[in-house]
Formats: structure tokens, sequence, C-alpha cells
């Protein structure tokens, strides 16, 4: 780690302890499977994926009262979340494979893919906004509400007001909201939603791309797993393509219209949903910002960037051969291609062209490699196809869950009001991108 190395030796145990601990994870929600139950006209699906958090949140949470060497502890936890990032890049990199051969199509999609990204940046606002007014909260609601309150949505309130602010401290509701619960709560959601059959998959596909990495995979993933097998691939296409789109031009789109537009709406709504709100929040000294800016993984090595990847590889080869039943020989090849998708991307950043992230990178060279015309493009997609995104989305949520515990000091200091307004704005971005790209399609 730079700028660690003291100390490091007594970190170890806790970094193996975590790969140990999502290995055991993966491998008892792969062996679940889905389970399926009616609710009213629609079904819920509990996916590995489900498992994997919820598995991970429990270890997490009652670390404490477990033995020692299957106790997720501060430094495990810690070290979780920040393994989330270079998991995901693994999961963007399948994407963009798939993407690449897939791209003809998404291209002809047009409008449909470009507008709703107003659903996923408006959704939120329109959804949470006026719920958080009649929940008595203030200001904070604009921060909570005008987008899904992930990284470039917290710099941007950062350097606006600052995290100390009542609009600081509801993005940072909305981000710990989305970190602990969001996968599993957007892929109930999204399940839910799917099995009403009253929206184009491909529709629902571009909803899920909310430009969150876990949440988009819980999504797709929960949408997928309801489709026939070439569908199930489109699903995934359109929602890497979707999510690309949203993390690129995102933060942009959130700083010049999001933001501006739900500053102006509260001022419109306030006087009038305000006087009628349930109560009067005290939110004053509510959250201080240091479950998000503390993190002591926060710079990786090479070498541990490397790690990463290497591990949760293997760990994933051995969900896809449990969930998907295939041999880890025959899938393999395609794993190391995805993995070095990922390297080169990630060599790319490195050699400076840091005008563009990590994630469009990565996700370019998968694209490329499988396009159609270019040299063994066909090849690539069929190795690469024998490993499902499920598998990949499998591990990132296992690592997600493990983190959890360290910021539940945060929620009993934030109330029900705002985390229910963050799954309002959750849920409105989801359905607003839908019903928009539902629009276009038909």
């Amino acid at each position: 780690m730079d700028g660690q190395n003291a100390g490091q030796g007594s970190l170890l145990p806790s970094k193996i302890r975590l790969y140990l601990l999502c290995f055991l994870i993966v491998v008892i929600a792969e062996s679940i499977g889905t389970i399926g139950f009616q609710v009213g006209p629609g079904k819920i699906l509990l996916m590995p994926l489900v498992w994997s958090v919820l598995l991970g949140g429990l270890f997490s949470v009652f670390s404490r009262f477990l033995p020692a060497p299957v106790g997720a502890g501060p430094e495990t936890q810690w070290y979780g979340a920040s393994l989330l990032q270079p998991a995901l890049f693994l999961l963007i990199a399948k994407l963009g494979l798939l993407v690449g051969g897939s791209l003809p199509s998404v291209v002809a999609s047009g409008w449909s893919l470009i507008f709703q990204e107003f659903g996923h940046f408006f959704g939120t606002m329109v959804f949470g906004l006026p719920v958080a007014l009649l929940l008595g909260i203030r200001r904070e609601a604009i921060g909570a509400t005008f987008s899904v309150g992930r990284e470039p949505s917290l710099a941007i309130i950062s350097e606006k007001y600052g995290l100390d602010s009542a609009e600081g401290r509801g993005v940072l509701a909305e981000y710990l909201t989305g970190t602990v619960f969001g996968a599993v709560f957007i892929g109930l959601l999204a399940g839910f939603i799917a099995s009403l059959n009253i929206f184009d998959p491909i529709a629902l596909a571009m909803g899920a791309g909310v430009g969150s990495g876990s949440m988009m995979a819980a999504a797709s993933g929960a949408i997928a797993a309801q489709q026939s097998p070439e569908v199930a691939k489109e699903v995934a296409v359109f929602a890497g393509a979707a999510n690309l789109l949203t993390t690129t031009v995102g933060t942009y789109f959130t700083l010049f219209l999001s933001l501006p537009f739900t500053i102006w709406a509260y001022g419109v709504l306030m006087p009038v949903l305000g006087r009628i709100g349930l109560r009067e929040r005290a939110t004053t000294g509510g959250l201080d910002g240091q479950a998000v800016g503390s993190n002591p993984h926060k710079a990786f090595s090479l070498t541990e960037w490397v790690i990463a990847w290497f591990v949760t590889a293997v760990i994933a080869l051995i969900g896809n051969n449990i969930g998907f039943h295939t041999a880890v020989g025959d899938a393999l090849p395609g794993m190391a291609i995805i993995f070095a998708t990922t390297m080169v991307g990630f060599a790319i950043f490195r050699l400076g062209l840091t005008f563009a992230p990590i994630v469009c990178w990565v996700s370019i060279v998968g694209m490329v490699l499988t396009y159609p015309g270019m040299p063994y493009a066909t090849e690539i997609s069929s190795w690469t196809g024998k490993i499902s995104p499920l598998a990949l989305i499998t591990p990132i949520l296992a690592y997600a869950g493990l983190s959890v515990a360290k910021d539940l000091p945060a929620f009993r200091r934030l109330g029900w009001p705002i985390i229910v307004t963050s799954f309002l704005a959750n849920a409105g971005t989801f359905i607003g991108a839908t019903l928009i790209a539902q629009f276009f399609r038909h």
C-alpha cells in the first residue's frame, strides 16, 4: 500500500481473512441459488447476489460475537470497502466485452439510450424530494435527492456546500444508504418490476444503469434472471452501456442540470409541503463525514491492485462453476481475457491518459476486442461468454456486505426519514430512466 508500509504485516491477516470470507460467502450463496416467491402480481427473486451481501453483512455486524478466524473486524471492513473498486473493474471489463459485440444494436437504440439519462438524474428528485419534505427533512433533502449520491456527488456537494452542511449530511445519507442497502434494495425492486411484464426488458436494463457498479449489477442481474439466455445477454449489454454513460457524463449532468433543478424545486415545494411535514427534523450534528473519509486502505499499490483482481477472478471462477455449471478449465481462458482487459485499461490510465476515468478505459478496451470485424473478436466473445456477469457480481457484493458494519453508527444518527428518502431516490432513478427508455423504444 502506498505510504503505508509501516504496520503492513499486522494488516495482512485481515486481508487474508477478507478473501477467505469472500470465498466462503460466494460458495454458500451460489450453492443456495435463486429462491423466488410471489408478492401480489409480481415476484421477488432472492438470488445469489442477495445472499452474498446479506451473508457479508452478518459476518460484519456480528463479528465481535464470532470466533476470530471468521470475524470481520474494522480492518477487514475497511479493506472490503476498498476492494469494491478493483473488483468492479473486472465486471466492467466483462460488460465491455459484451457491449463490443452488440455495439451496432446499442447504437441503433438511438434516443432511448440518450434520453433515459434524464430519468436517472431527475427521477431521484421527483420521487424523493416531496416525500422528504413531508417527513420534515429540510435542506438535507437537496443533497439526498439530486442524485444517487455516489463519489462524484459527494465531491460536488463538498465543494459547493461542505460535507458538514445540511446538504452535505443529505448526500452522505444517500451515499451510506446506497453503500449498505442499495444493491439489495434495487435488486429486489428491479426483479419485482421485471416480473410484472409491463416493461421491455431492454428498457429495464437501461434503467439499471444508475451510475453505481454494485447497484447496476444487482438490478441487471435480477432482470436478466427472468429472461431467456439471449435476452439476458442483451440486458447485461444495455445495462453496462447505460451505466457507462451515466458514469462518464453523469458528473456534468448532476452539476449543471439536476442540482440546480433540485435547488429550484426545493424553493418552490418547501413553502407548501414543508408546512404540512410530519415533524421538524433536528438534523444538526448529524454526520461528520468520518465514515466516508477515513479509510486507511484508500491508496492501493500496483501489487495490491493485481492481487485483488487475481483473487476476485479465482473466486468468481469457482462461483461460476457452482452457479452455472461451467467447468473451471473451460472458463479459465475467458477469465484470463477479462483479467488482461482490466489490466490494459488500468495501464492506459496510469500512463497519463487521466482525462477519462479508469472505468472508461477498461470498457473501451473490452469493446474494441469484441467489436465485429476485429481480429479474433468471435473467439474472444465465445471464451468470455463462458463467464456469467452474475458470477462476477457475487464476490463484489460479498465485499460490500463485509464492509457494512463500519457505517451503522452513522445510520443511528441519521434517523429513518432520510433513509426512506434515499430509498425513494434510488427507486426514482431506476423507474424514471425505465419509463423514458420504454417511451422511446415504443
